[in-house]
């Protein structure tokens, strides 16, 4: 019934999920010094969409909709700069490894010149969703990810009491849950795994 609080109190009865208790880990294949810092700095993330396209058939002035191919829109982490910029400059070498900023080419995998195969650049990278005691309940698995852009970082003398922060946008091929409780599916199962 519309208008009753126990309604709300007994469909949120875990409390909700809070948006601050998550870590990210993240794989860097060409330089792995920051690894362990990425959970401790990145402060920002999203988790990602579920984005199917759309085939429209036309039909007689109608369209009719069939699902098409799911698509990946970039992920994107927002890094606090230690002043060692250990994640910056890790994720710059990664960046710089699938071509450099001079000579245009790929230097990963085997020397200069690389191989350019994207098994030396490409890596995987998570999310982990927790509970407000502290256990994990969803965890998300980028695969494929390699850094596309690392943002600028803004200086101004009027800026004050605040750490440096960048942005690093990731490509990747795919997501999946990898952990974490997910409710049931449509035949009836418990996803987790």
């Amino acid at each position: 019934m519309a208008f009753n609080i126990n309604d709300i109190k007994s469909q949120l009865a875990l409390g909700g999920a809070r948006p601050t208790l998550f870590q990210v880990t993240i794989t860097n294949p060409v330089n792995n010094v920051a690894d362990l810092k990425v959970p401790f700095l990145v402060r920002a993330t999203t988790l990602p969409a579920s984005d199917l396209g759309t085939i429209q058939v036309p039909y007689f002035g109608r369209k009719y909709k069939i699902a098409g191919d799911r698509t990946f829109a970039p992920w994107q982490v927002t890094v606090m700069n230690d002043e060692d910029f250990s994640i910056r400059h890790a994720m710059e070498e990664w960046n710089y490894s699938i071509n450099t900023y001079e000579s245009n080419i790929n230097v990963v995998g085997g020397g200069a010149p690389g191989t350019g195969a994207p098994l030396f650049y490409k890596s995987v990278a998570e999310v982990k969703q927790y509970s407000k005691t502290g256990q994990i309940i969803r965890v998300y698995r980028f695969n494929g990810i390699y850094p596309e852009t690392i943002s600028t970082i803004d200086l101004d003398w009027n800026t004050n009491d605040t750490i440096e922060e960048f942005q690093v946008t990731f490509q990747y091929d795919s997501f999946e849950v990898v952990g974490g409780t997910t409710g049931t599916l449509t035949d009836g199962s418990i996803f987790v795994e």
